[in-house]
Parts: structure tokens; sequence; C-alpha cells
């Protein structure tokens, strides 16, 4: 096994956004399935960092673990400073709704609403009105490039424009951290590298922001890599960004060795 690498980012020295601390995720049956085997991470305020590893590795089932959408078997996980795994579903909920953002490969619009309306959605649970929601999902639609698009919907958008409603919406409560899932899974090249950069952007304007991928190339332009396999973290690396560069091809992984989702 690939020894982790001692050249982390001090992600100690923010305010801890997402911590996990001894991390196990199994799944019981007559071949019981070990998904996560003792991860340990920190995510501190304002990073941007990516979670990469290939198919099977672990990365979905880390995914849901980090946005409360599953509790682990063993071990804690804190958002905000909140140990999940205390809370109730309907905190965990609330949580959701309150601290986390999700971007996935998918969208995930809904096709008879408009831009403003979907991004506006992502408040519904926040107690605000309904105008101060539109309102504020103009702006959130402004900050990703898509204030003339507002009134459209995303069967009147391309590839790109419906991710950056999805980000628009993830970022609309101002939520403590962003998952991204794959966000530039589903695009071509050139909307990916739109995408890849946003992402940047929003970094430099101070949102927190996880990127799970399985695109090597991708995670090698982030400031911090956080590498994945057969349920373990491999290596956890700060990087190099002054060339940062867009979107190329992703190269291929080896072959898996041992049972992870």
């Amino acid at each position: 096994m690939k020894e982790i690498t001692t050249e982390r980012p001090d992600a100690g020295a923010a305010e801890p956004v997402l911590v996990l601390d001894a991390v196990r995720k199994s799944y019981p049956g007559e071949n019981p399935v070990v998904a996560l085997r003792g991860v340990d991470f920190t995510i501190g305020r304002g990073e941007l960092a990516a979670i990469v590893g290939p198919s099977g590795s672990g990365k979905s089932t880390l995914l849901h673990i980090m946005g409360t959408l599953d509790r682990p078997s063993e071990g804690v996980v804190r958002v905000m400073g909140e140990d999940v795994t205390r809370l109730s579903d309907r905190e965990l909920a609330r949580l959701r709704a309150t601290r986390i953002g999700f971007v996935f490969q998918q969208f995930f619009l809904s096709e008879f609403d408009s831009a403003l309306e979907n991004v506006a959605d992502g408040l519904l649970y926040s107690g605000v009105s309904r105008a101060v929601r539109r309102t504020q999902a103009a702006e959130a639609l402004g900050m990703v490039g898509l204030a003339h698009r507002i009134g459209h919907r995303p069967s009147q958008l391309s590839g790109g424009e419906r991710q950056r409603v999805a980000i628009a919406r993830a970022l609309i409560g101002n939520p403590g951290i962003v998952l991204a899932d794959e966000p530039t899974g589903n695009l071509d090249s050139n909307s990916a590298a739109a995408i890849f950069s946003l992402l940047l952007e929003l970094n430099r304007n101070g949102a927190t922001i996880v990127v799970i991928t399985h695109d090597r190339e991708l995670a090698a332009r982030l400031p911090r890599r956080i590498e994945i396999l057969d349920g373990q973290i491999v290596a956890d690396v700060a990087q190099d960004i002054d060339n940062l560069a867009g979107v190329t091809p992703a190269v291929g992984w080896p072959a898996r060795t041992t049972e992870g989702r």
C-alpha cells in the first residue's frame, strides 16, 4: 500500500469546516463489503480540494458520508463543528439544507422551472420569503455569469450553463462547504474548462469546495489532492497551482485490487 504523503496542506491553520476521524463504512450481508477503512482528513475554511480515485475506490460512499446522506459505521464526522453522528435525521436534514451545498454530474434541475426558480429552490427550507429567495437567486446566477439567462428553462440551456445553474443553487444559502460530484463529467472539453475556471474563481472569493472525481488531470490542477483507493486515503498533498490550466482528458486508473464502493 502506498504511504500517505506527509507534504500535506496545513488545513488546521484555517477553521475546520469538515473533519473525518477514523471513519469506517461497511455494508453487512452474506459477503460484507468494507467501503471505507479508517479515513482521516480535515477540510479548512477557504480550501479547494479534490478527492480522486478510480471506480470502486470508495468515492461515492465518502461523498455520502461527507454530505450526511449516510452515516459511518465507525468514527466521527464533524461539519461546521457539529458531530453529525449524534444528530437525528431531522437535524441532519436541517444541516444539509443550511450548511452543505451539492453539485452533481447530472445537474438535477427541474425541467419545468426557470433557472431563477431552480436556484431559488435552494433556499426552500431556509425560512426566508419567496421574494427574498428570488432576489438572492438572481444574485447567485449573476455570480456564475448567467444573469442574462435567469428566465430560461434547463432545456433552453447548454450543458455548461445547466451546471452553472446547479453551482448557483449550491451557493445560494452561503453554505459552509460545497461538495461537487464529477462537476465536469457530463460536459464537453470547453464547457468543462469553463466550469473548472469558475470553481477556481468562486474559491478565490471565499467558497470552500471539495471536488469528488475520477479525473486525475482535473485533480492535479487543484491546490490539494486527496487520493483514495480501496477505501483508504493513500495520498494527501498540497500542489503548486501557479500554472493551472484548463481541464484535459483523464488518465486511466489501474485496476481495483480489493473491494470498495
